[in-house]
């Protein structure tokens, strides 16, 4: 636990103090949406998150999501000095974050997009998440910093689908591919939810279809070696 803690709330304090020294008057801190949902609130269609909701410290250790709360406790940390150094931050706060690779290692969230294509698994984890561009994550922190009425918080999230829609939407795409074809579960599916662009439309931005970001992380992983189709299949 404290190797994820630890170096995610000293090192944003890290930043933002060189940056306070420095005298400079913005910064743009890259949070997650993990520091936004996990608050005890039902997430189901109807719902939808915003920029308001707050990740609550305790729900996260209760259910022992440490990755969760290393998220939580940074952007609190970064708020608070924020607020006790008069440093203007914005943090951007965005889902699973897929797209082309820019990296010779995988991260994450395009791990996740493997292992349902590389034949890893016959199976699916039964979770949905929300899931952003890599580029629009990227133009988000630039224009938070050169908008000048850019404050606050920016959710990033173009669409929250469950697993099973990720497969299906691969499929379609490469119907030869051998893809996972059924639930790790047998447990009723976990629900989506919604995701607010209302904010971060205000910064002039429309988010790439997931679609789109799906199909990207394919030919990157594919153009990065981690993954190999015969042709005939393409």
């Amino acid at each position: 636990m404290a190797e994820l803690l630890d170096p995610a709330v000293k090192g944003t304090l890290n930043v933002l103090g060189s940056c306070k020294k420095a005298s400079i008057k913005k910064v743009v801190v890259t949070s997650s949406m993990a520091a936004v949902a996990y608050n005890g609130k039902p997430r189901t269609p109807e719902v939808i998150v915003d920029e308001t909701w707050f990740s609550d410290p305790q729900i996260c250790e209760k259910i022992q999501q440490w990755y969760v709360l290393s998220k939580t406790l940074a952007e609190e940390a970064a708020w608070k000095f924020s607020r006790d150094n008069g440093l203007e931050i914005v943090t951007i706060n965005p889902a699973m974050v897929i797209g082309p690779l820019l990296q010779p290692t995988l991260n994450t969230s395009a791990e996740a997009i493997l292992k349902l294509i590389n034949g890893s698994s016959s199976t699916y984890p039964n979770f949905s998440f929300g899931w952003v561009n890599v580029k629009d994550v990227a133009l988000a922190h630039i224009l938070a910093y050169e908008v000048p009425s850019a404050n606050g918080r920016y959710c990033m999230v173009e669409r929250v689908v469950h697993y099973s829609e990720v497969v299906n939407i691969i499929r379609k795409m490469y119907p030869t591919i051998p893809l996972a074809d059924k639930c790790a579960d047998d447990k009723p599916f976990v629900p989506t939810y919604q995701v607010s662009k209302e904010k971060i439309r205000s910064l002039g931005m429309e988010l790439i279809p997931l679609e789109m970001s799906i199909k990207e992380t394919i030919e990157s992983l594919k153009e990065k070696g981690f993954v190999s189709f015969d042709p005939s299949n393409l």
